[in-house]
């Protein structure tokens, strides 16, 4: 996972509670493709003929509120449609991948069967333990998705973690997936968990800037065990210098 969470996963060391090693990281939401097919909005006129005799244009807010509504609606259902037909296809994309509180914002192109796979392991791993680390629940689902000993550190972290949860979006653009034979991959990804808020039992805001709301270009390997993809290694490479 990416350096999101209290735990970092993946190496010996589990660091405090601080929402920037999580039990493992989390990132582009269903509505960014909508966002990029929405155009300029339109500017709705009318024209009154008794009180504009010369029938000039002018400027009707709720018309306009109703355009911008509408195509927005469009464009999101068009998204939506898109991203169906895609799957439907079996072809991966950004916005399939995506949750609305793990956005993919990027991933590369002309991937082979095989990293294909690999990427989708990886990202049902990354989003599993996010919404670990995002409800303070769960821990024991991301068992089948990481090797023992991954899954064993993330387990001691977890149960290291207070009460509480953490809101917010992550967004994570995956650079470069690499696979070898069914025998080992990496996956190279730039987190960006500046949108996150890590809170208390009590609601309290706990967040760590340094550490929660930063951008982390990891390296996370997978390993091919039990006849699929788990998760077994990642290290982190920069603090705030990728983008997402």
């Amino acid at each position: 996972m990416t350096p999101s969470h209290p735990i970092t996963i993946g190496r010996t060391d589990i660091q405090p509670p601080s929402p920037t090693t999580r039990p493992r990281r989390r990132r582009l939401s269903a509505g960014l493709l909508a966002l990029l097919l929405t155009s300029t909005p339109l500017v709705a006129c009318s024209s009154e003929s008794d009180d504009n005799p010369l029938n000039i244009p002018t400027y009707d807010p709720e018309a306009a509120a109703s355009a911008e509504a509408s195509e927005s609606a469009a464009a999101a259902e068009a998204s939506a449609s898109a991203a169906a037909s895609a799957e439907a296809a079996g072809v991966v994309t950004a916005e399939s991948l995506s949750t609305d509180r793990y956005v993919v914002t990027s991933i590369p192109e002309d991937l082979d069967e095989q990293q294909t796979e690999v990427l989708k392991a990886f990202i049902n791993y990354d989003q599993v333990t996010w919404n670990i680390w995002f409800t303070r629940t769960g821990v024991e689902n991301a068992e089948p998705l990481m090797t023992t000993e991954a899954y064993q550190r993330l387990k001691n972290g977890f149960e290291e973690l207070g009460d509480g949860h953490t809101d917010g979006t992550v967004r994570v653009s995956v650079k470069v997936v690499t696979a070898v034979d069914y025998v080992g991959a990496q996956v190279a990804i730039c987190g960006d968990q500046s949108d996150l808020v890590a809170y208390d039992a009590d609601g309290n805001d706990i967040s760590n800037p340094e550490t929660l709301q930063g951008r982390y270009e990891t390296v996370i390997t997978m390993t091919y065990e039990d006849g699929t993809w788990k998760e077994s290694d990642e290290t982190t490479l920069t603090v705030n210098e990728c983008v997402a």
